[in-house]
């Protein structure tokens, strides 16, 4: 799967369980990390859970499995690692404080649309 497939299964997934405010960072210029960021909110730390699961299954589906995941069990930002693309799912007072938009704002940044 190539990442802009990716980024686009990601964000579909984290839609499909009514994650808020979805964005992909372009972040090929910035860091030899990763290619892109894909961030999301939600409401509660079960949501963000259960949005980080959908992410996690979708993918698995389509043998693209991850290569890291932390944040899980606190439910306040699980970022999950598929190497090209980082998912960023986070409870909507976490992704105010930590605002990643403005931390990595040379990132180009696309708003997703179902």
């Amino acid at each position: 799967m190539d990442v802009k497939t990716m980024c686009q299964a990601i964000c579909k997934a984290a839609s499909d369980k009514k994650a808020s405010d979805i964005v992909t960072l372009d972040m090929r210029e910035l860091t030899s990390s990763t290619d892109y960021f894909v961030v999301c909110s939600a409401n509660t730390a079960t949501q963000v859970r259960a949005i980080a699961d959908n992410i996690e299954e979708e993918l698995a589906e389509q043998g693209v499995p991850f290569n890291h995941k932390e944040g899980y069990r606190e439910g306040e930002w699980v970022l999950l690692d598929y190497g090209d693309v980082v998912a960023h799912v986070l409870r909507q007072d976490a992704r105010e404080y930590y605002a990643i938009e403005q931390l990595w704002n040379d990132a180009p940044l696309t708003p997703y649309e179902d």
